[in-house]
C-alpha cells in the first residue's frame, strides 16, 4: 500500500506523527522551556497533540493552553478514565464512573481553555498495562459510552476514542461511533493485530502507546532487536526511528504520538515521517518475533 504522511483522525487529516505531551511534565520547573518545546513542535509541522488532565496534575494542559495560538489549527486529543492524585502512591487515580468521566471532560475543557475538545479517549481499566479497576471503579462499557455520547451530543467533545481495550470491547462500542483506539502496540508486541485490521476496515485511527515496547520491566524493547539495529545502520537512522517508521508502514491508519522533553529528540521523532522502508526491509522487520504483553508482564 502507498505510504502517506497524513491520515484521518476525528474527521480531519493530520500529520501521522504527532506529539504525546506527557513528557512535558519533566519540565515542570521551567514552564517557559515547556512552552518553547511545544511551539517548536508546531513549527515543525505537528498538528496533533495528545494530552490528559492527569499529566503533571494539570501542568501539561496549562502549557498547551499557553502554547497553542488561534492560527495553529492543532487537533487536541485528551483522555478520561483517571484523574490526578498527586499525593497518592502513583500520581493518578481511576475515575471510571459516568459522573467522573463527565467531570474529567469539564476539567479538561477549563484547563485547555476550550469550548469543545475535538477527540476524547475513554481509558478503560480492565486490561493491563496500567491500573486495573476494583470496587466501584468496575463500570460497564454501556454506561460509560452513554455519558460519552451525551457529551458529544452536547458539543463538549467532537469524537469518542477508546484506550486499553480488548477486541470484544471495541466491537461492542462500534455502534457508538469510535474515532480511534489507543492500545499498547509495537513491532515486538503485536497481540492486537486483529484489532488493527478491524480499525482499518472501520476507518478508525490506531494510535499505539509504548510504540517501542520496554515501558515496564520485563517488556521487550524494539531497539534491542538485531534486525531493527541492522536496518538502522543501513539507513543511517536510530533503532528508535526504525521502530516508529515500521508502525507507519504497517497500517495506513496508524498515528504516532511519541513524547519527549528534548528538542533534539523531538526533531528525531518527527523525522520518522520521512523514512520510507522498501519491501525487503519491511519483510525483515515483520519477521521479528512478537511477544505476548500479558506473558511479558507475568
Amino acid at each position: 500500500m502507498p505510504f502517506t504522511k497524513s491520515a484521518q483522525l476525528a474527521g480531519r487529516a493530520v500529520s501521522r506523527v504527532g506529539y504525546g505531551a506527557m513528557q512535558l511534565e519533566r519540565l515542570h520547573t521551567d514552564r517557559d522551556q515547556a512552552v518553547a518545546l511545544l511551539r517548536r513542535a508546531f513549527d515543525l509541522g505537528v498538528d496533533h497533540v495528545d494530552t490528559a488532565q492527569f499529566y503533571g496534575n494539570g501542568f501539561v494542559n496549562d502549557v498547551i493552553r499557553e502554547a497553542v495560538r488561534p492560527g495553529d489549527d492543532v487537533l487536541i486529543v485528551s483522555k478520561v478514565g483517571a484523574d490526578p492524585d498527586p499525593g497518592g502512591p502513583i500520581p493518578l487515580r481511576l475515575a471510571q464512573r459516568p459522573e467522573e468521566l463527565r467531570a474529567s471532560v469539564e476539567d479538561n475543557l477549563r484547563a485547555l481553555g476550550l469550548d469543545r475538545i475535538p477527540l476524547v479517549n475513554l481509558r478503560r481499566a480492565d486490561r493491563r498495562p496500567g491500573v486495573l479497576a476494583e470496587g466501584d471503579q468496575v463500570v460497564g462499557l454501556d454506561d460509560q459510552l452513554a455519558v460519552m455520547t451525551a457529551l458529544r451530543d452536547e458539543g463538549k467533545i467532537g469524537a469518542i476514542g477508546l484506550s486499553s481495550v480488548t477486541l470484544d470491547t471495541l466491537r461492542r462500542a462500534l455502534p457508538a461511533g469510535i474515532a480511534c483506539v489507543q492500545n499498547a502496540y509495537s513491532l515486538v508486541g503485536r497481540d492486537d493485530e486483529d484489532m488493527v485490521e478491524l480499525c482499518v476496515a472501520e476507518n478508525i485511527a490506531w494510535v499505539p502507546f509504548f510504540p517501542l515496547g520496554g515501558a515496564f520491566p520485563g517488556l521487550p524493547k524494539v531497539t534491542d532487536e538485531p534486525a531493527v539495529q541492522a536496518v538502522a545502520r543501513d539507513l543511517g537512522r536510530t533503532p528508535a526511528q526504525i521502530g516508529l517508521a515500521w508502525l507507519l508502514h504497517h497500517a495506513p491508519n496508524v498515528h504516532l504520538i511519541p513524547g519527549t522533553a528534548s528538542a533534539d529528540h523531538l526533531e528525531a521523532n518527527l523525522a520518522v515521517g520521512d523514512i520510507e522502508l522498501d519491501a525487503d526491509t519491511l519483510a525483515a522487520l515483520d519477521a521479528v518475533p512478537t511477544r505476548s504483553l500479558d506473558a511479558s508482564l507475568g
